[in-house]
C-alpha cells in the first residue's frame, strides 16, 4: 500500500546573513492514509520546515515530497493547518472564522451547507452555543478548538498541527488531546503533529518520528499500537513509561547529550 504522505531524501537550506543554514539533510518520512504521525526533535531542527514542505508552501532544495501519489510543487488545498497561535479574526464571529477557508478554497461548500458544516464541527469540539461570540470572548483552549474546526472545515485529506497545544495549561491540553481522538474518530484525515511534548506524541500519534539535530534526518521511528479508545490513564502504564524512556533517550542522542 502506497503511503499518503511520502517524503524522500529531502534536503533544505536557508540563506542567512551568516551564510547558508542547512536544516534538513536527507529526511525520509512516510505516513499511511488515516495515520497520525507525531514528529519530535530538538528545538530548531527543522520540524516546522517539514510541515511547510508537505503543505506545498515551500520547495525542498533536493528530494521529493509526495501527497496522494502526486509530487507536491505548490500549495495544496487538500491540506489543513492549525498552529500554536490560533490567529482568529476579531471582527468575525467564531462561526464566521471557522467558515473562512470555505470562502477561499475553490469548489468548497457555500451558503447554508457551509454554515451547517461549521456548526457541526463546533458542536463536535464542544463549542455549540458559542458560534456568535468573538475570539476575545473565548478562553485560550476554546480559541484553539475553533482553530481546529477552521482547519477541518473544508474536509482536508491532511491535517498539519504545528504545536497547537503548546501554549495551553496542562489540564486544557489533556482535554484537547481527548477531543482530538473524538474528532479523528468522526473526521477522515491523515495528520502530522509537531510537538515538544513526548506524552502528547505517544497519546495522539500512532507513529512517532524523532528527528536528529540540525541538519535533521530521520533518526528513529516508533510505532504506537493501541486497542480501543485511549484514556489519560493509558499514559501511566508500564508500556507508556517504556515508550517515554525510549523517546527521551532518542532526544538526548539528537541533542548530542548521549552516544
Amino acid at each position: 500500500m502506497k503511503p499518503l504522505i511520502d517524503i524522500k531524501g529531502v534536503r533544505h537550506t536557508y540563506p542567512t546573513a551568516g551564510g547558508p543554514l542547512p536544516v534538513l539533510d536527507g529526511l525520509d518520512v512516510t505516513v499511511q492514509e488515516g495515520g497520525f504521525c507525531a514528529v519530535v526533535g530538538p528545538s530548531g531542527c527543522g520540524k516546522s520546515t517539514l510541515t511547510r514542505l508537505v503543505a506545498g508552501l515551500m520547495k525542498p532544495d533536493e528530494g521529493e515530497v509526495w501527497l496522494h501519489g502526486e509530487l507536491v510543487k505548490s500549495p495544496r488545498s487538500t491540506v489543513g493547518m492549525a498552529f500554536q497561535n490560533p490567529v482568529l479574526l476579531e471582527w468575525r464571529s467564531i462561526l464566521k472564522n471557522v467558515m473562512l477557508p470555505l470562502e477561499i478554497v475553490p469548489g468548497g461548500l457555500k451558503g447554508r451547507a457551509a454554515e451547517e458544516r461549521a456548526r457541526y464541527l463546533l458542536a463536535l469540539v464542544g463549542l455549540e452555543g458559542f458560534e456568535d461570540k468573538r475570539p476575545s470572548e473565548l478562553s485560550g483552549g476554546m480559541r484553539q478548538r475553533a482553530s481546529l474546526c477552521r482547519a477541518l472545515v473544508h474536509q482536508p485529506d491532511v491535517l498539519i498541527l504545528d504545536e497547537p497545544f503548546g501554549a495551553l495549561d496542562a489540564f486544557t491540553r489533556e482535554d484537547l488531546w481527548l477531543t482530538m481522538h473524538d474528532v479523528k474518530a468522526k473526521e477522515p484525515f491523515t495528520a502530522i503533529l509537531i510537538t515538544h511534548d513526548l506524552r502528547e506524541a505517544i497519546f495522539l500519534g500512532d507513529q512517532v518520528v524523532v528527528l536528529s539535530g540540525r541538519p535533521a534526518r530521520t533518526q528513529y521511528v516508533m510505532d504506537v499500537h493501541r486497542a480501543g479508545t485511549p484514556t489519560l490513564e493509558d499514559l501511566y502504564t508500564p508500556e507508556a513509561a517504556e515508550r517515554l524512556n525510549i523517546l527521551r533517550r532518542q532526544i538526548e542522542i539528537a541533542q548530542g547529550r548521549a552516544a
